[in-house]
């Protein structure tokens, strides 16, 4: 007899995106159910015919990479990893949408479950991301072969992440690197929160990534054959990055309220769904999928296995995404730094020293990848092993991001998510502001970036309080995650960058001096890694007087102070804290012996709101209470009283009061 039993098509394929998206949605009474219904179909037919994946190996290190920018359409996400076959990602993890505990957040966050790439929500961070994803796989392809190291990433991209400002410097850089196997969709549909883009937006976005290098191609974004054939078309021509621009409906299939804003971000209501199932002729109840449709797409997460399987018997482990550091390497070329240092009497910016490390450093460590915000010879990242990376020239080991720091940052997050690189990214510290969301979220995801931040203070001089960073220490602390580390003198720089190096689960922002720092200002030995333990006492701690604490080139001015004090017969302590969060996770015991018990002067040329926490009522804080000015630094120093003297005069004063 023959089999009568109809093949499933891509349409019920995509309907079952559709329904669990808005059912979720409608559960947890919250979310985005628009994106994931107009997309469906360019995802269904992504993920069937094209995206290489393994979901039994989900960190497969030559899978596609998939970015979901349009993060709060995560519904889109979650249904995909669930119908494929992702480990963890079962039907109740849906029904738990946007619930205490889940790993179906309301955005995706990356390490919440296997196949989220990425942290995305704040519009224009995924496609940034991805771009740096897409240099990443050109960089190890050029040093390993296009034969291990060979996929594409793919974007989903909304109105909202090309109106955000990061999308225009992530888009420029990627064309003019010329990342051909970058492919961004965008889910053209016209409607924002606020009702129709043309509210607010009228560019043309197909000649505007064209005008950036792109290529580009236009379809309907509900015609399979035409998105099919537009991604083999892309992947066929990797001259260039590629835009798909999608033409699509939001909350595609609901009767009377797609196409609507009504659809971007709340729940269709329990009659609109009852009229969708109606209308996609949908007879399953919320969150069952037909075993036919289910079955089909199982099959969609077997044949990725295969492709994975027969890679990895190919390739064998050439190319781990985690390439490790080899310890021994590293410690090697710290050590080599520390004892270059130490036969150096000069005083160098730390800027300088921190180049100086990397002098040892890269050759030993080949993974660790930089660049800079067009300030190359201001940040000192430029080394004598300089190979710069460049339109189709991907050997190299140094990136001229140019001047856009926030596409620098996320790019950054891009390349340490993607493995197999340590990324640094260099500006000036009061930039920061300019990629505080980058920053943030590399803390978020607990990812290794390293943040390269020079001209730390009013030591800046000239320039004056536009690049003078007065407030961004204590705003940098306050990010949960992020190791904030300043370095004193050449040894703590050095040790900075072996912290940085160490910290696989963490971002670190090194903040650098533009002003002469000395070499070493401990005594005895260095070989231990006092940076580590956050802060340490430099000299002075028996028997002391009074505490003085510091960081960064104030630390000299403190042992200067405290030199004063011992003529008048005071005993200081001085403290070096280069690092406050480093310094929190010691034992309780430690921190005593580090900060003692008597009257504390705290030292630091910036504002005080981030050393309360170490600071008691009646200490005392010596630094800025407002933005700087422009003059020679040393000026400066003078006149908001951040001198040896003041800070002796404080001590004085707290041990009468």
């Amino acid at each position: 007899m023959a089999d009568t039993k109809t093949a499933v098509s891509t349409k019920q394929m995509a309907d079952a995106i559709r329904v669990l998206s808005m059912d979720a949605v409608q559960k947890a009474n919250s979310g985005h159910p628009g994106m994931p219904m107009g997309m469906a179909d360019v995802a269904t037919v992504l993920f069937s015919e094209h995206l290489r994946f393994d979901p039994t190996d989900p960190a497969w290190p030559n899978r596609d990479r998939f970015v979901l920018s349009a993060g709060h359409g995560s519904m889109l996400l979650y249904s995909l990893l669930y119908l494929t076959g992702y480990p963890g990602m079962t039907i109740e993890e849906l029904k738990n949408f946007r619930q205490l505990g889940s790993k179906t957040a309301g955005h995706p966050e990356f390490g919440h479950a296997a196949g989220i790439e990425t942290t995305t929500g704040p519009l224009g961070q995924g496609i940034a991301n991805a771009v740096g994803m897409a240099l990443a796989e050109r960089m190890l392809a050029a040093r390993h072969g296009d034969g291990s190291v060979d996929h594409h990433t793919y974007v989903i991209a909304g109105d909202g992440c090309l109106m955000e400002g990061i999308s225009h410097e992530a888009i420029s850089l990627a064309g003019h690197l010329k990342l051909g196997k970058l492919i961004v969709f965008w889910d053209d549909n016209s409607i924002s929160i606020d009702g129709p883009t043309n509210l607010s937006v009228s560019d043309d976005q197909v000649k505007r990534f064209e005008a950036s290098g792109w290529k580009t191609i236009a379809i309907d974004g509900h015609d399979h054959a035409a998105i099919s054939a537009a991604i083999t078309k892309a992947k066929a021509d990797p001259s260039k990055p590629w835009l798909i621009a999608a033409r699509t409906i939001i909350g595609y299939g609901a009767p009377t309220k797609q196409g609507t804003k009504d659809t971007h971000g709340s729940p269709l209501g329990a009659e609109e769904i009852e009229r969708t199932r109606a209308a996609l002729g949908w007879t399953a109840p919320p969150f069952e999928i037909p075993a036919d449709i289910l079955s089909a797409w199982h099959a969609v997460g077997a044949k990725g296995h295969q492709s994975g399987a027969k890679w990895r018997k190919a390739a064998g482990s050439c190319c781990e995404p985690d390439l490790h550091i080899d310890d021994k390497a590293l410690v090697a070329a710290i050590e080599a730094a520390k004892k270059q240092f130490e036969a150096d009497t000069a005083k160098r910016a730390s800027r300088v020293w921190s180049q100086m490390t990397l002098e040892h450093l890269i050759p030993a460590i080949p993974q660790l990848v930089g660049g800079s915000a067009d300030l190359t010879p201001s940040n000192g990242t430029k080394t004598s092993h300089y190979k710069p990376v460049s339109p189709g020239q991907y050997d190299g080991n140094y990136i001229h991001f140019g001047v856009r720091e926030h596409a620098m940052a996320a790019a950054m997050n891009g390349i340490a998510l993607h493995g197999g690189l340590i990324p640094f990214g260099a500006t000036f510290l009061v930039f920061t502001d300019y990629c505080r969301p980058s920053i943030r979220l590399s803390a978020l995801m607990g990812i290794r970036s390293i943040y390269v931040m020079t001209h730390d203070s009013i030591g800046v001089g000239e320039d004056g309080p536009t690049h003078q960073p007065v407030e961004h220490l204590a705003a940098l602390r306050a990010i949960p995650g992020l190791q904030v580390l300043r370095p004193a003198d050449a040894i703590e720089t050095a040790e900075a960058w072996h912290i940085a190096l160490s910290s696989n689960n963490r971002p670190t922002v090194m903040a650098l001096t533009r002003d002469a720092v000395p070499t070493k200002l401990r005594a005895g030995a260095v070989e231990e890694n006092l940076s580590a333990k956050g802060a340490y006492v430099v000299s002075g701690g028996d028997k002391r007087d009074v505490t003085i604490l510091a960081t960064g080139s104030e630390v000299a001015i403190a042992v200067d102070a405290a030199a004063l004090l011992a003529k008048d017969g005071i005993t200081a302590a001085v403290v070096s804290m280069p690092s406050f969060e480093l310094f929190r996770e010691q034992p309780g015991a430690y921190k005593d012996s580090v900060l003692g018990h008597t009257p504390r002067i705290a030292v630091e040329a910036a504002i005080a709101q981030s050393w309360h926490e170490w600071l008691r009522p009646g200490d005392t804080f010596i630094g800025m209470s407002g933005f700087g000015a422009s003059a020679p630094a040393k000026k400066l120093y003078e006149h908001f009283g951040i001198t040896a003297a003041k800070v002796a005069d404080a001590a004085k004063a707290s041990l009468k009061a």
